[in-house]
């Protein structure tokens, strides 16, 4: 196998959304991860075939019963690292918790979930729609009248994922360092909220409302918005600085003189009615093929489909198959996809057994 993490071993305890995602990450960046999935599970959304599940190895296991227990074990003594996304407790009344391998000291065990290991609502059910909801970040998104829910690239894949990839990532290097792994506690609404510092620093300085669609960032202003076109599809407006604001001015046709101030809020109303006439007038496309390559900061808003064609895309090959080539790039020791296979169990074990923890 090739990779920055070539030498790093994996076991996932298969689950959703944020733990195949950082599982996926780890994988497209070579390192060796074995999949334990559970007999006959069906995904929950139905999907035959999960982009997410892609570049590992797998093999089904009952972890209710002894022999599938005893065969995680084995796999877990031989592993760098471990990544599960049970309740907490969970894994401790199946004898594979965090303290349960004495053998492997220097394991780090990747726990994530939306609330953390401990808490009020550490035990809860949710999803990331309601870990965003207790941390700021939902109540920020959206329309004036009502919250917005962005995804689940926020929470899932933003404040959860990458933040027990990253996790994990300083607990390897500081069990390669002094021989001890650790425990990583990765909570969605812990990531999210750390993921707002730069918004929640505003506010404390006083230059963030606590309401949506009235500040700088959330839609609010007309330099930073989205606007219908002629042919029903949208023009994102991102012209932030003087420069850039004064280039979209002149490249649509716009006097900045006889415009209000837009460093008034006050009059954010009337230049977003102005940039609104201005940009339905032609089609999105037109707008782009205007716009894109200058300093005027706006940008075509894409739909899944149309964002694999792009030029820019298609340059960097962003896209693949059936999802996305891996991110970031590495110059030397690129990602690359590789194809899983099932295990046997005799083949899981034998793949890593006797080689001891690499190094």
């Amino acid at each position: 196998m090739s990779g920055a993490l070539s030498h790093l071993r994996v076991v996932e305890i298969a689950g959703l959304g944020p733990t195949p995602f950082a599982a996926m990450w780890l994988a497209d960046h070579g390192a060796q991860v074995i999949r334990i999935a559970r007999p006959g599970a069906r995904h929950v959304l139905g999907l035959d075939r999960d982009v997410l599940d892609r570049g590992r190895d797998w093999l089904e296991l009952d972890l209710k019963s002894p022999v599938g227990r005893d065969t995680a074990r084995r796999l877990i003594t031989h592993a760098d690292a471990l990544i599960e996304g049970m309740r907490p407790g969970v894994m401790e009344r199946l004898g594979l918790g965090p303290g349960d391998f004495p053998e492997n000291p220097r394991l780090v065990y990747g726990r994530m979930t939306g609330w953390g290991q401990s808490g009020p609502l550490a035990h809860s059910a949710g999803h990331d729609l309601t870990y965003l909801a207790i941390t700021g970040a939902l109540h920020a998104i959206g329309p004036s009248g009502h919250p917005l829910p962005p995804l689940n690239l926020l929470g899932d894949f933003a404040g959860g994922s990458m933040y027990l990839v990253a996790g994990m990532l300083a607990a390897i290097l500081k069990a390669r360092e002094d021989g001890q792994g650790q425990v990583v506690d990765a909570a969605i609404s812990d990531g999210v909220a750390h993921l707002m510092a730069m918004i929640s620093g505003m506010r404390a300085a006083g230059m963030w409302q606590d309401r949506r669609q009235a500040n700088v960032l959330d839609g609010a202003a007309p330099y930073y918005t989205c606007y219908e076109c002629a042919c029903g599809g949208h023009l994102a407006v991102g012209a932030i600085e003087p420069q850039f604001w004064a280039e979209l001015l002149a490249r649509i046709g716009l006097d900045p003189a006889a415009l209000p101030d837009r460093h008034d809020p006050a009059n954010w109303p009337a230049l977003r009615q102005a940039l609104a006439t201005r940009i339905r007038a032609r089609s999105r496309d037109d707008w782009a093929a205007a716009l894109e390559g200058t300093d005027a900061c706006a940008a075509p808003v894409l739909s899944i489909d149309q964002a694999a064609a792009h030029p820019h895309n298609l340059a960097r090959q962003v896209h693949g198959g059936d999802g996305p080539n891996p991110a970031p790039r590495l110059s030397r020791t690129p990602a690359a996809l590789r194809e899983g296979r099932r295990l046997s169990v005799d083949e899981a074990l034998d793949l890593w057994a006797g080689r001891g923890q690499s190094g």
